[in-house]
Parts: C-alpha cells; sequence; structure tokens
C-alpha cells in the first residue's frame, strides 16, 4: 500500500536511508553511505506540500519511501528509497507509478530525477521504467541547479545522469 507520508514516519524513513546507503559500500562509494538521510525538517517540508508518500509492509510500517519536487510541468523525484530488506518486489516502481498517477491529477508532463549513472540500481534501474537520459542541451535550468547543488554536496566524484520520462498517458481516477 502506498500512502502519503506522515511525522509519525519520520524515523523510520530516516531509518530506510541508512540501510539503503550502506548499499553503496559495496560498490565503493563510502561516502555516500555516510551521507546523513534527510533530516526531519525536510521530510516535513515535503510532507506539508502533500509530496511525500511512503510504501508500507504487511504490518503497515514504512519500507520504502518518494520524495517529489514540482517544477514548471514536471514532477522532479527528488529521492526514491527502499529498505534493502525488501528490495526486488517492485516496491520502487510502484512509488514512482503512484507519482506518475499524481503527476497526471496535477497536469504535470513529465517526471524526472537525477541519479549515479553506473550504479545498477540507478539509472540502468531507471532506464527499465523508461526514463531516459537527458544529454546537457536538454537539461531544463532548474534540473541544472538541482544539479549543481549536488556538486555543491559532493556527489560529482560518481558520474550523475538527469534522466526523464513522459508522464504515463492514464488518465487521473
Amino acid at each position: 500500500m502506498i500512502r502519503p507520508a506522515t511525522t509519525a514516519d519520520l524515523r523510520r524513513l530516516q531509518e530506510i536511508e541508512r540501510a539503503a546507503g550502506e548499499l553503496f559500500r559495496i560498490v565503493g562509494m563510502d561516502a555516500i553511505a555516510d551521507d546523513p538521510p534527510p533530516t526531519a525538517e525536510q521530510l516535513q517540508s515535503y510532507m506539508a506540500g502533500g509530496t511525500a508518500w511512503v510504501a508500507t509492509g504487511p504490518e503497515g510500517d514504512a519500507v520504502g519511501y518518494i520524495l517529489v519536487e514540482v517544477h514548471g510541468g514536471w514532477a522532479h523525484i527528488e529521492q526514491v528509497t527502499v529498505h534493502p530488506d525488501h528490495a526486488g518486489r517492485g516496491i520502487g516502481a510502484a512509488l514512482i507509478g503512484h507519482v506518475d498517477h499524481w503527476a497526471a491529477e496535477q497536469g504535470l508532463e513529465r517526471l524526472s530525477l537525477t541519479t549515479f549513472r553506473d550504479v545498477p540500481w540507478n539509472a540502468p534501474y531507471y532506464e527499465r521504467l523508461g526514463f531516459r537520459h537527458l544529454p546537457a542541451t536538454e537539461v531544463p535550468s532548474w534540473l541544472q541547479d538541482v544539479m549543481e547543488r549536488e556538486e555543491r554536496h559532493g556527489l560529482p566524484a560518481w558520474p550523475r545522469a538527469a534522466m526523464t520520462r513522459t508522464r504515463a498517458a492514464h488518465p487521473p481516477a
């Protein structure tokens, strides 16, 4: 089940982020693994804007989450994370599908995200979900700003990619 994130989820979302971050040690990206999760204030900002959702497990606890920002006609996925204990079950795809449906309701045309180009569970995963790499000449200025912010945060040590896809054609329910 996917539902809006609540303040009761804050600690769990940070736990999910820390656990998922540990996977980056496997590919020698310890700095990413050591990066702190979003703060409670950052998460609450997305919640207040109605752009934070969680996927829940059988017990009703959060097992994954997604955070979205709106820029023009695009729904930008700022973060999508699934706890490693629940990986490989389509939860990330379901969260993105939920955002896709939400974007249709909002009249948004595209989904976008930035990710690590060469990490198997990043860009190659999103390609399987229909995202394509944006050439530098097609990156809108607001997305360039996002990537510059990521660069200042230390992410350019590993190749990054801006990716997008057209929102699915289904009408809102």
